[in-house]
């Protein structure tokens, strides 16, 4: 029997509601398996802790996570915590303590959702989108001066290293050799940002040097941005820093069908640490206890630790359950068009996985 330890953080909102959908995947996927187990630990790190307690996690919080296999994270945030406490105080201090500089994103259209963009078919639409995770422009570097005054300033540094660049764009480029693509495209700023993104460039060129037969092409974010909405089919592999992932792949998601179908990976490659799997679409208070939020997400990011896992039948199997689901068209929640709830829809999931 092979055991894999998780650690449970569902958070705010329609954190839990979809998180326990995802429990009974993973009891799904033990049955259908035989020969494996999660156990599991859940733990109230939220808003309502900080509410209470002043602390979005313990003091020990991290040590308490080490030792796990993995973390499957719901969402976080409430109106009465500003999102900035939120974020930095479990979110961000998990990725960057656990080296899970990869954030990885399918951006797909699955079958039997319909994008927005017109005449666009779930072969259009397929792609991984490869994001910096822990420095960039989200580096905690900065401060204020003259509060409060008429002469008030405020500084946001980014920080990019050398170690910290090298490392994304070489994983960029061998996930793009190991799935067997043909390109990869790369997020850059450089015309108008003329010390970070040159920098980031000359990198990109560096490593290309070792992955020949694997084509780049650097894309300035703007014209990135309107070329996922005109022509997503011409991308496979796209790599970018923390600020320039982070916008396009809630557009990625945005034209693959919504957010609330949109799954990601925080990897640490190196299995140093415990990689964390969490849905994209907030804790959305607006719909939280109404039971219809969609679970697909979340159930999708645990495919995606599948297949961290080497799992990938199996990975295979939660995707393609989720698809035959969609395709049907019953029981979905009403931001797909239905009338269902969050666990009528995560039930046929469910069947759809016992059924192999």
């Amino acid at each position: 029997m092979k055991y894999i330890n998780i650690a449970s953080i569902p958070g705010d909102g329609i954190g839990p509601e979809v998180m326990n959908e995802g429990y009974k995947v993973l009891k799904a996927l033990e049955e259908l398996h035989g020969g494996l187990s999660f156990e599991r630990n859940e733990f109230d790190w939220n808003c309502k802790r900080y509410l209470e307690a002043g602390e979005m996690m313990p003091e020990d919080g991290l040590e308490i996570l080490k030792d796990y296999d993995a973390i499957l994270f719901g969402a976080v945030g409430a109106p009465e915590v500003p999102d900035h406490i939120s974020v930095w105080e479990l979110i961000l201090p998990i990725r960057r303590a656990f080296q899970q500089y990869v954030n990885l994103r399918p951006i797909k259209l699955l079958k039997g959702i319909e994008s927005p963009l017109r005449y666009k078919s779930v072969e259009d639409i397929d792609f991984t989108v490869i994001r910096e995770n822990t420095e960039g422009e989200y580096s905690n570097s900065g401060g204020k001066l003259h509060e409060n005054t008429p002469h008030e300033t405020v500084i946001q540094n980014s920080v990019f290293t050398r170690y910290g660049t090298e490392r994304i764009v070489k994983y960029a480029f061998e996930y793009a050799k190991q799935k067997g693509k043909n390109k990869l495209s790369v997020a850059t700023k450089s015309n108008a940002m003329n010390y970070s993104m040159p920098f980031w460039d000359d990198i990109v060129r560096e490593i290309s040097k070792d992955y020949p037969s694997i084509p780049f092409h650097l894309y300035h974010i703007d014209a990135l941005a309107a070329f996922f909405v005109l022509k997503p089919e011409e991308f496979e592999v796209v790599v970018a820093s923390n600020l320039f992932g982070d916008i396009l792949t809630d557009l990625g998601a945005a034209v693959a069908g919504g957010i609330g179908i949109a799954p990601s990976g925080n990897i640490n490659p190196e299995g140093t640490y415990p990689s964390m799997f969490e849905p994209i679409h907030g804790s959305a208070p607006d719909i939280a206890g109404k039971g219809i939020a969609n679970p697909v997400a979340q159930i999708w990011s645990i495919s995606l630790m599948l297949d961290h896992f080497g799992y990938f039948e199996l990975a295979e199997v939660v995707l393609n359950a989720i698809e035959s689901v969609l395709m049907k068209g019953d029981n979905l929640t009403p931001d797909l068009g239905g009338n269902a709830s969050t666990t009528e829809l995560a039930d046929q999931i469910v069947n759809k996985i016992l059924e192999g």
